[in-house]
């Protein structure tokens, strides 16, 4: 989403003229949901996890973080992205993501460039490459809660 996501939070005006007070409670119920699945599921401690289960959270920074996810209102397909805050480094050494931000990288897994310095006296840059194996937090987080999403809206027509 290359769009300023900011601007379509719930309580902006632009999303509170294009939907109605009863649909944008349940989206907003249904985002809540899913975004309080996915922070659970991500546990901090100083270890990595095992791959296939939600990665581990390093940092207690609370807006570099995986557990910074946010949900807003899509407005070409009238429905709801929920996702975690993208988080893409940008510095001489570490991994070269390229187009991959930090969340796809734990989400679907990828191969990256490691920038590392070389040990000895004449230090200098060297290129690893390392696989990331796939830790998905959001996928699974969708899908434990379908099935309380369509509860958003009950109580909810008819307003």
């Amino acid at each position: 989403m290359s769009m300023r996501m900011k601007e379509f939070f719930f309580d902006k005006k632009s999303v509170k003229d294009r939907v109605s007070k009863a649909n944008r409670k349940a989206l907003s119920k249904a985002g809540a949901f899913i975004r309080r699945r996915a922070r659970s599921s991500l546990r901090r401690r100083k270890k990595a996890s095992q791959p296939g289960r939600p990665p581990s959270v390093h940092t207690s920074d609370r807006a570099r973080t995986l557990k910074n996810i946010l949900f807003a209102y899509e407005p070409l397909t009238e429905s709801l992205v929920v996702g975690p805050v993208k988080l893409n480094q940008k510095t001489l050494l570490g991994p070269d993501l390229g187009d991959t931000t930090v969340p796809q990288l734990h989400e679907f897994g990828a191969t990256v460039t490691i920038r590392k310095m070389s040990r000895g006296r004449r230090r200098k840059p060297v290129r690893v490459r390392a696989k990331y194996p796939p830790r998905p937090f959001m996928g699974p987080a969708l899908e434990a809660e379908q099935d309380h999403i369509p509860d958003a809206w009950s109580g909810n027509v008819g307003e």
